[in-house]
Formats: structure tokens, C-alpha cells, sequence
């Protein structure tokens, strides 16, 4: 009930948070684009992971404690204006650490999740306006009456908690920079016949292999294939284009490479699903997917490509097991 109370009040902020979202990613991305390596450290592509989810959780719990620590004092039960006082300052630059994050994140989203990503940053941004004040009256008269400070944070504290619910939704509700391809695949994979028999050379190809659309890209006589989905938010990889050993997607460039499908560039912070090529009987090629948890296989079989999405450590050349890491199908490592 209360979620869908906060879903009505969020929908209904459409009218302005359109506009204003689109406006706030063409300024975000003319700042971040030219500086690609800052921004995929942001985005947390380092990580294998959103860095913006882990550090929202900092600021939530040191503004946690300054309601503690003021109550406390209130209370008479300790002095802790002081130590409220200091957490309020960490809760505020962790708050902008976790907006700077976001704001990687924010640039590459599109349609309903990026105004829903709008009334979060806008409701953060006023909460973080709110605990300003309280900081200043706090540290205009530390012995002085306290009672607008502390209403003042408790009121940022609620804004705060319900920006956080709108925040949650962009990423449980619209699944904002999760890994398209968790859900994707079992345990098991085999040769499937292609549906294409001419492969142009170094151009992106789509083609179905049973139920599965991929990539193909040919380099001389070695053909690579990938799940066509990109990794990052569902987008065609076939009308991406290849750069530097690794295709691009067309939406928000995310780079993965050919030969084993990790992840080159953000914002995806996964790799991508990649199949085995060989010949078929009868004329073109089969597939089989590359299952992460088995061990990493490198054949030079003349016409065929195999290779794996390995994690950092993987020993790709000998065959060695992979990491614990590397049982997450489609993580980046």
C-alpha cells in the first residue's frame, strides 16, 4: 500500500522531471564523456559493480547516528553535540561522493528510469540542501538552543529515506544497471546451427542460434560470437560498431571485447555472454556457450574461436579453474 502511494506521488512528477532529466544528462555527459577513464571509474566498471550502491549506504548511516547522537543530548543522557555535529559534516560529503557516483550512472539511463532517477537526485539534492542549514545553524551558536537543527535533520532524514525508497525502484523497479543476462541462461549449454551462412569480414552480424540472438564478428578466419543484448541496458550490439578488438554498443558505449567478452569501457560494470564457433556439417557454424563456472579452454582451430569471460586472476591461457568470481555468469571481474 505505501509502495504504491509512493509510486502515484513519484509518477506524478513527471511533468517536470522529464525535462529536467533530459536537461541534466546532456550537461552531465558533456562533463564526464571527454574524460571516459574517470567515468568508468565511477560507474564502477574497476569494481564489477556500482560503485553509487555502495556508497549510498555511508551517508544513510552516519546521518543515522546524528538523530542518535541528538537525541542522546537532548536527553541529557551524554554531550554529544560535538560528535552529532562531526558525524552531520561526514554525512554530508559522503552524501556528495554518492552523488558524483550516481551522477555516471544517471547520464546513461533513458525514458521511465531516467525520470524516476530525476525525483531521486532532485529529493536527495533538497535533503542535502536541508542538512546545510542545520549544519550552519549547528556551528553558528554550538551551545545554543538546538531545537531547528535537529528538526531540520529529521526532516532531511525523511527526505532522505524517501528518495532512497525512489532510488531502490530505478534499480529493483526498472532494473537500472543490473546485468541483463543473470537471469538468462541454466547449468547446461550445446552446439546450435547458426542461421546465417556469410559472415562479412569485421562487421557486426546478428544471427539466432535456437532461441538466443547474437553478434557475429569474423576477423580473417576466426569468428567470435556474443549474446546480441548488451550487458549494461539491453542494447543492440549488432548496430554497435568494433573498436580497438572490442564491439561498442550503439547506446551508451559500452565496450566489450571479441575474444572474451570482458568488459572494455562503461558503464556496464559486466562482462558479456560469449559462445564456441566451430564449422558445421553440411556448410556455416555452430555455437555453444561459454559456461563460466567450467574451466577455461583456449583452442586455435583454423575457422573457430573459443574463449571465455574470465575473471582478474584467471589463468586464461592454461586451462587453470576459475576464481569463486568467475561462477557469476556475465561478471566482470
Amino acid at each position: 500500500m505505501i509502495g504504491r502511494l509512493f509510486a502515484r506521488i513519484v509518477n506524478a512528477q513527471a511533468g517536470w522531471a522529464r525535462p529536467f532529466g533530459d536537461f541534466n544528462v546532456r550537461w552531465i555527459g558533456a562533463l564526464l564523456r571527454p574524460i571516459r577513464p574517470i567515468k568508468n571509474f565511477l560507474n564502477g566498471k574497476w569494481l564489477g559493480h556500482s560503485i553509487h550502491a555502495v556508497l549510498t549506504d555511508v551517508p544513510i548511516g552516519a546521518l543515522t547516528l546524528v538523530i542518535v547522537f541528538d537525541f542522546l543530548d537532548a536527553a541529557g543522557t551524554a554531550s554529544l553535540r560535538t560528535a552529532a555535529d562531526v558525524t552531520l559534516a561526514f554525512g554530508i560529503l559522503a552524501m556528495l561522493g554518492a552523488a558524483v557516483a550516481g551522477a555516471a550512472d544517471y547520464m546513461d539511463t533513458d525514458d521511465e528510469p531516467r525520470v524516476v532517477a530525476t525525483v531521486h537526485s532532485t529529493f536527495m539534492v533538497v535533503a542535502l540542501i536541508v542538512y546545510l542549514i542545520s549544519l550552519a545553524l549547528r556551528l553558528g551558536s554550538p551551545t545554543g538552543e538546538r531545537t531547528v537543527p535537529i528538526a531540520l535533520s529529521v526532516i532531511a532524514y525523511l527526505i532522505v529515506a524517501f528518495a532512497a525508497w525512489v532510488g531502490g525502484e530505478v534499480v529493483y523497479g526498472f532494473g537500472n544497471m543490473v546485468n541483463r543476462h543473470a537471469w538468462r541462461f541454466g547449468a547446461k549449454s550445446s552446439w546450435v546451427k547458426l542461421d546465417v551462412t556469410e559472415i562479412p569480414e569485421n562487421t557486426p552480424t546478428a544471427a539466432k542460434a535456437g532461441a538466443q540472438t547474437l553478434v557475429l564478428v569474423r576477423q580473417g578466419e576466426t569468428v567470435y560470437a556474443m549474446h546480441s543484448v548488451c550487458a549494461h541496458a539491453g542494447g543492440p550490439l549488432p548496430e554497435g560498431k568494433i573498436v580497438d578488438g572490442g564491439i561498442e554498443c550503439p547506446w551508451h558505449q559500452s565496450r566489450f571485447e571479441l575474444a572474451t567478452g570482458r568488459a572494455k569501457q562503461g558503464p556496464t560494470t559486466y562482462d558479456q555472454p560469449i559462445y564456441d564457433v566451430r564449422p558445421a556439417e553440411g556448410g556455416g557454424w555452430e555455437v555453444k556457450r561459454v559456461i563460466p563456472s567450467k574451466p577455461i579452454e583456449v583452442s586455435a582451430g583454423a575457422g573457430a574461436h573459443t574463449s571465455a569471460t574470465a575473471s582478474a586472476g584467471d589463468l586464461v591461457q592454461t586451462g587453470e579453474p576459475r576464481s569463486w568470481r568467475g561462477d557469476r555468469p556475465g561478471h566482470s571481474a
